[in-house]
């Protein structure tokens, strides 16, 4: 069986096809990046309080069970 042999595109059609894909894009409102964006800084926040939390147990527990200090 002969291998088929793909077409090189040219960086001319590479952008071109950039460029198309581009034009299909919906774009978020400003209304929506700034809900969007409280969104993504509210969940990190959640989530860096969580691992606060476990981080903080965890070395409640070291402490507790095994006399482990970190100092």
């Amino acid at each position: 069986m002969a291998k088929e042999k793909k077409k090189k595109a040219s960086f001319g059609e590479y952008f071109k096809g950039v460029r198309t894909e581009m034009k299909k894009v919906v774009w978020p409102t400003k209304k929506e990046l700034v809900s969007y964006t409280a969104v993504v800084i509210m969940t990190c926040a959640i989530f860096a309080l969580g691992f606060w939390l476990i981080d903080t147990g965890v070395l409640v527990a070291l402490r507790e069970v095994l006399g482990v200090t970190l100092s």
